[in-house]
């Protein structure tokens, strides 16, 4: 059978064309007999056949095409498949074996499609097997069981004919026990693209090699002087670490002739890694980040890798364009972001890779576009628009594919890059097959789209943004292959931009209802946008106070252009989780500077002096803050003879500064009062701080009576001093010569004279002589000695 198989193109000798039909012949005698006694039973292959009888439509057999070498076969090579086969069915499987064949060159784009997608049906004939010693034989593949196999075959045994893309069949055939006849139980179809001769005319391919990555840096900061970054977690380490998808994408990219496609907010991420940086930790404390070393030798690599090669930068944050397009530009300043994130852009890989790329290339998710994406796209400076060549349709009947440079008015230039090549590596590239097949089928596209016309043509390759490891090797090694293709010369973005545009491609941009809603469904919605523009407006109200702005804006103006990052799509809640961090940071800050809060104070008299602090909690200090006090009643209360005052604040970071504030009372009771700061612009910052002030106002009848009263305190105090020094003095003549004879005074009282009467108040009624036998006076004579040095005297 397949052993016995002419090659393609080629006549079965005499001899044996004689040995088939009499082998037909004498088959033929049983085969009668048995069908006029077994009518259910299938009848065997007709030997006029070129391939086995087809079982169900994708067999029971999976057949894995893991290598094929050469990818692109030339005069004299030998071309190697290996892979391996493995029995999915319920039975074992007999007199197996896998052999090649070659089916009938391809003429379209499209058919190189249909191939692809019905790669493993066994129903689809397969073409003439090469027979012979160009098979693997076995015996028996039990059920469940996987084996390799190997099949070198020369080139010149393909019968490859005139250039083109052919179809390379890898099929198992055999018999199970319910099914004792030969047929193809698996097979997987690849290409095989031949053109050994230099062509004619060689397409200038563009290929992007992307560098973008999610968003990990958050609005953090340190507090000191270095700013120490905060990321959100770990996975850029990994990213960048041996092995890792960005560490691959740099290594494999440095031996391509690629353009690179940055997002400088991924340079700006590694470089922070480089100095000391913290990630969030699960609870409230921050961990202190350890991967300087791979941060430091993957930028060493990338500056090697781009050094004179073609950068192209995008807009820091790398911005949905088309989200800001469908629902940012409704939100007042959303158009700005995009300027500013343009800005950054050319300082930041000027200052880490030490060269100024393009900025004037946008590059829109999916290369999907329509007019509202084209205006934003190029409202911050670029007047070049990548796009893909599934949402730039042709309509006009083309056989061909055009080049990629269309212009579509205003000084715009659209890029369509081609969607099969774009997409070609999209797949689950971790296995050698899906690698080995999305190659040739790349490898096919691309002869097929040169073999179309003889005009010369720019094709531009797009692939997705965030290639894996894997997608990014398999994409490595079909574009090395490409380059060193016949039909293919490598050409930079920037030259195939300039290319001489086909006046039969389409020129205009899709409509917004071609827009794929698959895509639309992924966007930021304009709540997002709403945030982003309330955050920006704390920020502007924030920043006009602080001696150091610099070190608030930069890392939150770069924050919110990473929260309108393309890579937030499919990640919504991710996405707002992030926003709503920046936003609460930045309260935060702007809640460390404040008014201390005031019970209610007291006013006594017509005038008084009122303090009101302001706490600053910052690192850095405050300026150009105002301080306004207002009375809510000023009839009452007035602050500086009017209803409010104004002073200016300054407050050094980590400290509080008191203003005092002149007022008048005019009448008794409560006022209230409430400060408040202001910005220059005269916006308020901060909440206010309202207190009551009570008011006690003295007037002339108070002012009387308490005249009064100081008077009888003097009054007073005459008197007791005039009592003290006559008290001293009868002392004194008691203690003189002949005081002792107070028996005959007693006895004799005229001759002692007339005793003093008593002052009132002395103890004993007015008028009144002191017997003996009265009682003892209340309170002690005072005396008239001076006070002891710690005696404490009420004033």
């Amino acid at each position: 059978m397949a052993e016995a198989a002419a090659i393609q193109g080629t006549s079965p000798s005499p001899a044996r064309r004689w040995l088939r039909r009499t082998g037909a012949l004498l088959a033929g005698v049983p085969l009668l007999a048995g069908l006029l006694q077994l009518p259910a039973q299938p009848a065997a292959a007709d030997s006029g056949r070129t391939a086995p009888r087809a079982a169900a439509a994708t067999g029971s057999v999976s057949v894995s095409v893991d290598t094929l070498t050469p990818s692109i076969p030339g005069e004299g090579d030998t071309v190697t498949v290996s892979g391996t086969v493995t029995n999915k069915g319920k039975q074992a499987v007999t007199d197996a074996h896998v052999g090649l064949s070659v089916g009938p060159r391809l003429t379209t784009r499209s058919g190189i499609d249909t191939v692809a997608r019905n790669s493993g049906d066994v129903r689809t004939p397969v073409g003439q097997e090469i027979g012979g010693k160009f098979t693997e034989k076995f015996d028996k593949l039990t059920p469940g069981v996987s084996r390799p196999f190997s099949i070198s075959v020369p080139v010149d045994e393909l019968d490859l004919g005139q250039d083109g893309v052919y179809q390379l069949s890898v099929q198992l055939t055999g018999q199970t026990a319910a099914q004792q006849w030969e047929q193809t139980l698996g097979v997987q179809r690849t290409f095989l693209p031949w053109q050994p001769d230099e062509a004619e005319t060689r397409t200038k391919t563009t290929v992007l090699w992307p560098l973008i990555s999610d968003v990990h840096v958050t609005a953090e900061t340190g507090s000191n002087e270095q700013q120490t970054p905060v990321f959100r977690d770990e996975d850029l380490a990994k990213e960048i670490a041996p092995g890792g998808r960005l560490d691959r994408m740099v290594s494999l990219g440095k031996e391509l002739d690629v353009t690179w496609v940055i997002d400088p907010d991924l340079l700006a991420s590694v470089d922070a890694m480089t100095e000391s940086y913290e990630v969030r930790g699960e609870g409230d404390e921050n961990v202190t980040g350890r991967n300087q070393q791979l941060a430091k030798r993957w930028l060493a690599q990338l500056q090697q890798a781009v050094e004179d090669k073609e950068v192209v930068a995008l807009p820091f944050g790398d911005p949905d364009l088309a989200s800001l397009a469908h629902h940012g530009t409704s939100v007042a300043g959303s158009l700005n972001h995009l300027k500013e994130a343009t800005d950054a852009a050319v300082e930041t890989v000027r200052t880490i890779l030490h060269m100024t790329p393009a900025t004037d290339f946008a590059w829109p998710v999916s290369g999907a576009v329509d007019p509202s994406i084209i205006k934003v796209a190029t409202s911050a400076g670029a007047d070049k628009v990548i796009a893909r060549s599934d949402s730039f349709r042709e309509n006009g009947g083309l056989s061909y594919t055009p080049s990629a440079p269309r212009p579509i008015g205003g000084g715009t230039t659209a890029v369509v890059a081609d969607a099969r090549l774009s997409t070609a590596f999209q797949g689950d590239m971790a296995k050698a097959s899906g690698s080995t097949l999305a190659t040739q089928r790349f490898l096919a596209q691309s002869l097929m789209l040169g073999l179309q016309t003889n005009k010369q043509r720019s094709i531009v390759v797009a692939p997705q943004r965030t290639p894996s490891a894997s997608q990014a090797q398999t994409m490595a090694e079909a574009v090395k292959a490409l380059q060193n293709a016949s039909w293919s010369d490598s050409q930079g973005l920037a030259a195939a931009a300039k290319a001489k545009p086909d006046p039969a491609a389409q020129p205009t941009v899709p409509s917004a209802g071609a827009y794929p809603a698959s895509l639309r469904k992924q966007e930021l919605r304009r709540s997002a946008f709403e945030q982003i523009a309330r955050t920006q407006d704390k920020l502007d109200n924030f920043k006009v106070i602080l001696s150091e702005a610099d070190r608030v804006v930069t890392p939150f103006g770069r924050a919110l252009n990473r929260a309108m990052s393309a890579s937030w799509r499919g990640r919504p809640a991710d996405a707002a989780i992030y926003r709503s961090g920046v936003e609460t940071y930045l309260d935060g800050l702007i809640d460390s500077v404040k008014l201390i809060e005031k019970s209610e104070t007291k006013l006594s008299g017509r005038s008084a002096t009122i303090p009101v602090t302001v706490q600053n909690n910052l690192v850095q200090g405050v300026d150009h803050l105002v301080l306004r006090l207002t009375s809510t009643n000023p009839t009452r209360l007035k602050i500086d003879g009017g209803a409010y005052q104004e002073q200016p604040v300054t407050v050094s970071g980590g400290h509080s500064q008191s203003v005092k504030f002149t007022t008048s009372a005019n009448a008794n009771g409560r006022a209230t009062v409430v400060a408040q700061l202001y910005t220059p612009d005269g916006r308020k910052y901060g909440e206010p701080v309202t207190f009551d002030v009570k008011v006690t106002e003295i007037t002339a009848t108070v002012m009387l009576v308490i005249g009064g009263g100081v008077l009888l305190l003097v009054l007073a105090g005459l008197r007791m001093y005039t009592q003290r020094k006559r008290a001293a003095a009868r002392e004194a003549a008691e203690e003189e010569p002949g005081a002792g004879e107070e028996s005959d005074d007693a006895q004799n009282p005229e001759a002692a004279g007339e005793r003093p009467t008593e002052e009132p108040g002395s103890g004993s009624p007015e008028g009144a002589s002191q017997q003996p036998s009265d009682p003892a006076a209340d309170t002690a004579p005072e005396s008239a000695d001076p006070s002891g040095t710690g005696e404490r005297v009420d004033r």
